[in-house]
């Protein structure tokens, strides 16, 4: 018999194409997937120029004066501090049966960081749907 020492050869595997087809896969993920930019807050604007809307149902009102006094559902906050104003909405919002909509009302006069501190509120509150009360203007005919 004869026995002859088998070379032994070096058994290797071969990651080359496995890293190939990883890194396919993170570029096309990259490349398909969406990149969600949401808000916490969701602000519908009205425009001055378009018929009013129905009225809103169950809804939460905030008014501000143009001395920047708030008022929840026509009821005076006892001053224009956030946490007093917080206070105010957070027990109207226990006086009703579902999460209603915010309607923010401000004077013409009110000042702009009046209106920001409210929408601050409602957002710590978590109410996502308000919108910002305007009235209509008189359209103007183009002179002739």
């Amino acid at each position: 018999m004869n026995f002859r020492n088998r070379s032994k050869e070096d058994l290797g595997i071969d990651l080359t194409p496995l890293v190939d087809v990883v890194f396919m896969l993170l570029i096309f993920f990259m490349v398909t997937s969406t990149f969600d930019r949401t808000s916490n807050l969701k602000i519908e604007l009205p425009t001055t120029n378009v018929n009013a809307t129905a009225p809103i149902k169950d809804k939460l009102e905030l008014l501000i004066d143009g001395q920047g006094r708030y008022y929840v559902n026509g009821r005076e906050v006892l001053n224009n501090q956030p946490e007093t104003l917080f206070q105010a909405m957070t027990q109207a919002l226990n006086e009703m049966p579902e999460v209603p909509a915010l309607v923010i009302s401000a004077d013409a006069n009110a000042t702009h960081q009046s209106v920001v501190t409210a929408m601050e509120i409602a957002g710590r509150l978590g109410l996502t749907n308000f919108s910002i009360a305007t009235s209509q203007s008189a359209r103007k005919t183009p002179a002739q």
